[in-house]
């Protein structure tokens, strides 16, 4: 059922819903609440539920330090990698205090003396936000204590053994199946609402469904399809009464951008839930770390994996192992130039990461491989613009890929549902339509050997591609089994040797490679534009070079170059930290962590 809330709401909702943060309820504990006199009107379940909000902001778009970007930053991924990584330096993830803020609602909100379909509204969100906690512990530890009510300080179930992740996942998706069923679709901007639910619901089944097909060591690949027909079934709902689209002006150079940068994305037809941000109420984030030699550095194999314009594979061309930097970005798929600078690309807002000038030239450094991300980041030099930028959380073009990849795996896709999503896609971008009889690429196969399909794989590609620098490639990686994928060191553009180099497309030298014990001329040269070129010594790794290259003097800049190992099947969990282990004996490790 249908019911608008009541206009008094609307204000107070969407300014939780901006303003909101994860330690709200520490402000809010039970004792200052006082259970005995709240949770009796709309107006405290829709203050209490508000208070569970936690949304990626623009963290979301420096979360993929996978094999599509390297970095010099923490990473839980690569200190597990790259260290002798155990249970008492892997600490994180086990809290559980914003469960017990859940079940505490959970517990008391039929008190409310307001109609059954506007309680069971904030009862399913709260569910939600269960599965939603839930769902991130399956991922880590697979088996874990599954709590449905407030345990006090005596309680017996604090030193319960871990659930199976069949039970614990079946209790989620109970959830997720009443929130679908009771959150309601009409909510005040910024809103929780069925579609939000329907989402996130669509890619966790698709997750769990992968996960248990591709995951032999859980013994549960009998099960897979299971989830694999729920990630089917609600995303085709989601496509039949969503009313949602791909966002396409008929700009197939600008619209994809476009919603990574927009100041307003409450209306768009392609998002599905935004985190808004309004100026000096709830500022977005600086973007500056996303841009220059920060951390974060994007790699040369997820360039690779974006098309030729006429849809013809990147590996086919005949010297795309030796292409330089302009080289590499003409006639391909049009998003690669709204993912990664360019050349010619145009900085406007410089800061401490980001030298600057409006024609800018790519920056090579130490570890960064020479590649930088354009996607998220706010190129404006109005403080304004830039703390006023949405970020979209969930959009349409993740459910059309759901869609896509849960019938592959199904084998129930077929033309018209590729029409229906992965060339929706493709044709906001002006790309040629993916048809069923595409022909295998053979990189792509290497890169997930268990799948024989081509279609498939280019359904993974288009996975990768369309989300990319969005935070799901591990999850991806994780779900699919192709972590040995993360071993492969993230390289840069390529310099055939030493000399001078064209980096911004117009025909004239922007930089200089020296040798690595060369000297920097003084003064330096001016190209024909009447600039100094920027110097740079090259060298093998290790040297006193300013940048690394494969060869020394030539091949791939080096961004990172210790990756580490991944153990399977034990990297794709995390162990249960040694103090949780020494307060509750009962608790087992997984799958080889001690």
């Amino acid at each position: 059922m249908r019911r608008s809330f009541t206009t008094s709401l609307t204000v107070a909702l969407l300014t939780l819903a901006v303003g909101c943060n994860d330690d709200y309820l520490d402000r809010l504990p039970e004792t200052e609440i006082g259970v005995d006199n709240f949770f009796n009107t709309e107006e405290d379940l829709a203050i209490y539920v508000n208070g569970l909000y936690s949304f990626p902001g623009l963290g979301l778009y420096y979360d993929d330090a996978t094999d599509n970007a390297g970095t010099t930053g923490n990473r839980e991924i690569k200190t597990i990698m790259t260290t002798e990584a155990n249970s008492q330096t892997i600490t994180s993830g086990w809290g559980w205090g914003s469960l017990r803020d859940i079940n505490l609602f959970l517990e008391n909100a039929d008190k409310a003396n307001i109609g059954e379909d506007i309680k069971n509204h904030y009862i399913g969100v709260a569910r939600f936000f269960r599965a939603q906690f839930y769902m991130e512990k399956v991922k880590r530890y697979s088996n874990v204590p599954w709590y449905d009510h407030v345990l006090a300080t005596d309680s017996e179930d604090l030193y319960k053994a871990s659930d199976s992740r069949e039970t614990v996942v079946d209790h989620i998706f109970e959830d997720y199946q009443f929130a679908m069923d009771h959150v309601m679709e009409d909510v005040p901007t910024g809103a929780v609402d069925r579609w939000t639910v329907m989402a996130y619901y669509s890619r966790n089944a698709l997750y769990e469904g992968t996960f248990r097909k591709y995951h032999s060591e859980l013994g549960l690949e009998a099960t897979a399809n299971t989830y694999l027909q729920l990630a089917e079934s609600v995303s085709q709902d989601i496509v039949d009464q969503g009313g949602f689209a791909i966002y396409n002006t008929g700009n197939p150079n600008g619209d994809y951008l476009a919603l990574f940068n927009s100041q307003d994305l409450t209306a768009n037809p392609e998002v599905i839930f935004t985190n808004i941000h309004e100026v000096d109420i709830k500022n977005t984030d600086d973007p500056q770390y996303l841009f220059g030699s920060y951390e974060m550095s994007m790699g040369r194999d997820l360039l690779e994996s974006y098309l030729m314009t006429d849809g013809s594979y990147f590996s086919e061309e005949p010297n795309m192992g030796t292409m330089t930097f302009v080289e590499e970005f003409q006639n391909r798929d049009p998003r690669l130039s709204q993912t990664y600078a360019y050349p010619g690309w145009e900085l406007y807002y410089t800061s401490t990461y980001s030298p600057g000038t409006t024609n800018y030239v790519q920056e090579l450094k130490k570890n960064f491989t020479g590649y930088h991300q354009i996607k998220g980041f706010a190129n404006d030099p109005s403080l304004d613009v830039r703390r006023g930028i949405d970020i979209p959380v969930l959009r349409y073009a993740e459910v059309l890929l759901n869609l896509a990849e849960a019938k592959a795996e199904l084998g129930t896709l077929d033309q018209t549902a590729l029409n229906e999503t992965v060339n929706q896609l493709r044709s906001r971008v002006g790309m040629p339509p993916l048809n069923m009889d595409v022909a295998l690429d053979p990189v792509q196969a290497a890169r997930y050997p268990s799948v024989t399909s081509a279609v498939l794989l280019e359904v993974r590609r288009e996975r990768r591609v369309e989300l990319a620098m969005e935070g799901r490639r591990l999850d991806d990686l994780n779900r699919w089994k192709a972590g040995k994928l993360l071993e492969e060191e993230p390289l840069g553009m390529y310099f055939p040797g030493l000399g001078q180099y064209d980096l911004t497309g117009d025909g004239v030298e922007d930089i200089e490679l020296l040798g690595a014990a060369d000297p920097i001329p003084d003064p330096k040269e001016l190209n024909d534009l009447g600039v100094a070129l920027v110097y740079y010594r090259a060298g093998s790794v290790g040297s006193n070079a300013d940048v690394y290259l494969t060869n020394g003097t030539s091949g791939y800049v080096v961004g990172t170059p210790e990756r580490g190992t991944f153990q399977e099947p034990k990297h794709y969990y995390r162990p249960i930290p040694a103090p949780e282990m020494a307060l509750n004996p009962n608790l087992e490790q997984v799958f080889g962590w001690d």
